[in-house]
C-alpha cells in the first residue's frame, strides 16, 4: 500500500487536473491552480524529486476527466518457466506489457506489446487479474494505475528475442527469478500466472 500523504497528493492533483478543464470561471481556476500547485509540491516533497518532473508526468493535466492510466501485462508460461523481458530504461526484468494504446483492445493490445518486447506472437486467451498499482506493493509513483494481467498461448515457433525497448528476453523458473523491475511487475504477479497457468477455474483476482 502507498504511503497515505501520497494518496492524498495524487487526489488533489486529479481534483484539479478536472476542475481546471471543466470551470468556465476564472475565480474557480485560479483556486484549481492553487489546489494542483500545493499537490505538485506535496508530491515532489513526497518523492523527493524536482517540481518540474512531477510536471511532466501527467501531460494531459487538465485536458479532461483526470483517470487511472491502464497498463497491460502477460504471462506466457512454458515448460515450467514464465516470459520476461529486460528494459533498456533500468536494465531490469518485467512481465512484457506496458501503456494501453488507444484504439486497441486489451488483448489486442498485450498481444503486441509481446511481439514488440519479445518477438513472440501470441494469443491473450484469458485476464486472470486487475491490480490498484497504488494498492499493492509496488514502490509508490505518482501516477495512479489499473494493471491488467493477461494468460497467453503460443502462436508461432519463433525464440524470444528482445525488441527496440527491450535488451535480452528469456523464459525463467519461479524459483529463480532475476532482478525485477518493480514499478512495473512484482513477484507477486509472477507467482499469480504461475498459479492461473496451473488452474484455469480460479476466478479471476481484482482490487
Amino acid at each position: 500500500m502507498e504511503p497515505q500523504w501520497l494518496t492524498y497528493g495524487k487526489r488533489l492533483q486529479s481534483i484539479a487536473s478536472t476542475g481546471l478543464h471543466f470551470t468556465q470561471d476564472r475565480f474557480d481556476r485560479e483556486r484549481y491552480e492553487e489546489i494542483a500547485a500545493i499537490a505538485n509540491e506535496m508530491l515532489s516533497a513526497l518523492g523527493d524529486v524536482p517540481i518540474e518532473r512531477i510536471s511532466n508526468l501527467v501531460p494531459d493535466f487538465a485536458r479532461g476527466y483526470a483517470t487511472p492510466k491502464v497498463d497491460v501485462r502477460g504471462a506466457l508460461v512454458e515448460g515450467g518457466g514464465i516470459l520476461l523481458v529486460r528494459e533498456q530504461c533500468d536494465g531490469l526484468w518485467t512481465l512484457p506489457g506496458g501503456f494501453a494504446d488507444v484504439g486497441l483492445s486489451p488483448a489486442r493490445n498485450i498481444e503486441k506489446e509481446i511481439h514488440e518486447e519479445a518477438g513472440l506472437r501470441v494469443s491473450a486467451q484469458r485476464l486472470f487479474g486487475v491490480r490498484h498499482k497504488a494498492s499493492s506493493d509496488y514502490p509508490p509513483d505518482v501516477r495512479d494505475f489499473y494493471k491488467m494481467f493477461f494468460l497467453c498461448d503460443r502462436a508461432d515457433g519463433a525464440s524470444p528475442q528482445p525488441g527496440l525497448e527491450t535488451i535480452e528476453a528469456g523464459f525463467f523458473d519461479m524459483n529463480d527469478l532475476p532482478p525485477l523491475s518493480r514499478g512495473r511487475t512484482i513477484e507477486a504477479d509472477i507467482f499469480a500466472a504461475f498459479a492461473y497457468a496451473a488452474d484455469t477455474t480460479k476466478p479471476a483476482f481484482f482490487d
